[in-house]
């Protein structure tokens, strides 16, 4: 695991088809959607590897060992997310 890199949420996007909130550690992504039924609100998380394959980058949901505590720490990021937005709500 790249330890140089620090973890910081990316700007949230208003756009379609795009995550509201993303937390990278690495190549260690958590993406977090937003989701809409009636008058509810509710949250999902989709966790991803980058990595490269010759000269094309690719993702990956495999985790090895050395990924585990920058997955553990992105998907710890989103929760806390998750939670500060229904209780501003």
């Amino acid at each position: 695991m790249n330890t140089n890199k620090t973890a910081a949420p990316a700007r949230p996007s208003s756009q379609g088809n795009r995550p509201v909130q993303s937390f990278r550690i690495g190549g260690i992504k958590a993406a977090v959607w937003e989701n809409h039924s009636g008058d509810n609100t509710w949250y999902s998380v989709t966790v991803s590897r980058a990595y490269k394959d010759g000269d094309q980058w690719k993702n990956s949901d495999s985790f090895n060992r050395d990924d585990l505590l920058g997955l553990a720490k992105v998907v710890d990021q989103a929760h806390t997310w998750i939670c500060e937005q229904h209780a501003a709500a």
